[in-house]
């Protein structure tokens, strides 16, 4: 089936292909008149993301400053070997244009920055490790 479908002043024609109905939760709905749908999600070859390395030895999570958001790092703010008192900036992370300050749980030094600036980071992933 073809349609016309018009975004910002623009028509577009496309074609469409009905699916059948694999489950009644797929089942089309009728929405004034139009037959909505769901069909099967194809994703490329080598999308799938790749899975984290296992670790390989316990992590002593009193030794460990994990990230609290998935983002970017903006800046490092503290260097390997740096005494640290509890409240100091780490880091600084950028998620969904607001900068996160990364503070340092306790008082300590630090003994390994497991990343740099502009290094992307998981929510819980390990930034730092403590001495």
């Amino acid at each position: 089936m073809k349609l016309n479908i018009t975004i910002d002043g623009k028509t577009y024609e496309v074609e469409v292909d009905a699916a059948e109905a694999e489950s009644p939760a797929a089942a089309p709905h009728n929405l004034s008149g139009l037959n909505i749908g769901s069909a099967p999600l194809r994703v490329p070859a080598g999308a799938a993301p790749a899975a984290p390395p296992a670790d390989s030895k316990p992590v002593n999570e009193q030794k460990v400053c994990r990230s609290p958001v998935s983002g970017v790092v903006v800046r490092v703010a503290a260097q390997v070997g740096q005494s640290l008192q509890t409240g100091d900036i780490l880091l600084v992370l950028e998620a969904m244009k607001m900068e996160t300050n990364i503070t340092a749980p306790a008082a300590g030094k630090i003994a390994a920055i497991g990343v740099k600036q502009g290094d992307g980071v998981q929510a819980g992933q390990v930034v730092l490790e403590f001495e």
